[in-house]
């Protein structure tokens, strides 16, 4: 298991188009990828799932990642929040 944080830096958090690019990014790979925030957890690759969590700026977001390619799910999801979010 692989785990890493990530405080939002964008201004309106992770709203639709991020939260869609967000589950495409997590359906690339076979680990599953899990974020937890305030509480709420939802699984990355379910757009209305990330969407229904309500993230705002300043949020952290807590990413689990489990499964057989997770180094590498890890490192390619911790890449797309500090280029998106």
């Amino acid at each position: 298991m692989k785990k890493f944080s990530y405080t939002i830096t964008d201004a309106v958090g992770i709203h639709a188009r991020p939260a869609g690019n967000l589950a495409r990014r997590a359906k690339e790979f076979q680990s599953a990828i899990t974020l937890e925030c305030d509480g709420r957890t939802a699984p990355a690759d379910g757009l209305l799932a990330v969407m229904s969590m309500g993230v705002k700026c300043g949020d952290t977001v807590n990413v689990i990642v489990e499964g057989t390619d997770e180094d590498t799910a890890a490192e390619s999801m911790e890449e797309f929040f500090k280029a998106n979010l």
